[in-house]
């Protein structure tokens, strides 16, 4: 009852943390009641626990005795499956930290990388590590429980995305990795190396004199009667990579961005083909995608769904670390 009085006395204080991959973000709450009274935010340019960021989490947990830490899971091996009961269908559970969701779905993460992240933390303490699918579908709560749509939550180089209809799961997946093939990057370093010159598709350059005799024989064969050769998939490549080039140019901003821009399209619609072919899931046919941006996605993103996954597209702006606060608060207020 005298620490129920005591606490009553005191302002709370939630720390919010966002590791991204170039930066972290550490965003602060000061709340009396259920009043915010103070927020502020320091950016760090650092993924892990510096000497830097954890000097300002001490100077913010100074400032009351009762203070709460809260981190967005990054754990490559986490998702979401579509129940709470048969989860083994979907997941392996001796390997994974589960936790139910409204009594219909279920999120997962690894054991391995939640023991790193508390042991990496250890000097400060984590109270909260919540997943970005929770936040997902929190954000998306009024059209998750009146529609059939894709929902994501873009991140600098991940994606969260799920699919439900009408309230219920269907699928879910965490993308992480990088889709573009070492062909196309460098494909893409060609042309931007050598815009000066001209692109043939000839064999000048090919010196026989550096195969083997039994390396030339295969190689020739290969290629069968030169009559026959056909070029048209190596010159939509290139015409595909140069029109990418050209638009780069025209906004005045980099290949890499573009290409991060095509990167995310081909993760979405890798996943979503997942979906429609994976034998475990229900898939039904998608119309619609609503996107959390929190890193200001350019134009070009939204143009890859719309004309080559014919979705209509809804992009709504998010505040990740203000979301990890509000999701910290529910817990504890």
């Amino acid at each position: 009852m005298l620490s129920k009085i005591l606490e009553t006395l005191y302002t709370k204080v939630f720390i919010n943390i966002i590791v991204g991959d170039s930066k972290s973000v550490v965003y602060l709450e000061v709340v009396s009641k259920d009043e915010v009274i103070s927020s502020e935010s320091e950016s760090f340019k650092t993924n892990i626990l510096s000497t830097d960021m954890y000097t300002y989490i001490k100077s913010c947990i100074s400032k009351s005795p009762y203070y709460y830490i809260a981190i967005l899971d990054k754990s490559a091996n986490q998702g979401a499956v579509p129940t709470c009961n048969d989860t083994k269908r979907y997941i392996d559970t001796t390997v994974l930290n589960t936790i139910c969701i409204d009594k219909e779905w279920t999120c997962y993460t690894s054991q391995d990388d939640i023991k790193d992240l508390k042991y990496e933390y250890q000097s400060v303490g984590l109270d909260f590590i919540f997943s970005p699918f929770s936040i997902l579908s929190k954000f998306f709560k009024d059209k998750i429980n009146s529609s059939l749509s894709i929902f994501t939550l873009l991140e600098e180089k991940n994606i969260s995305l799920c699919v439900f209809n009408n309230g219920k799961l269907l699928y879910a997946e965490y993308l992480h990795k990088k889709i573009f093939s070492e062909e196309d990057s460098l494909m893409m370093d060609t042309i931007v190396e050598d815009d000066d010159e001209d692109m043939s598709l000839d064999f000048d350059g090919i010196n026989l004199d550096d195969l083997d005799a039994d390396e030339s024989m295969t190689s020739l064969e290969d290629f069968g009667d030169i009559e026959d050769l056909s070029t048209d998939i190596d010159i939509e490549e290139f015409s595909e990579a140069q029109e990418i080039k050209e638009i780069a140019e025209e906004k005045e901003i980099s290949v890499d961005d573009i290409n991060d821009d095509y990167n995310k399209f081909i993760m979405i619609q890798d996943s979503i083909n997942n979906f429609y072919h994976d034998d475990k899931y229900d898939s039904e046919f998608v119309e619609s995608i609503f996107i959390a941006d929190s890193i200001g996605i350019s134009s070009d993103l939204k143009k890859y769904l719309e004309e080559e996954m014919f979705l209509n597209v809804v992009v709504r702006k998010i505040g990740l670390e203000k979301e990890l606060s509000d999701m910290a608060r529910a817990e504890i207020l």
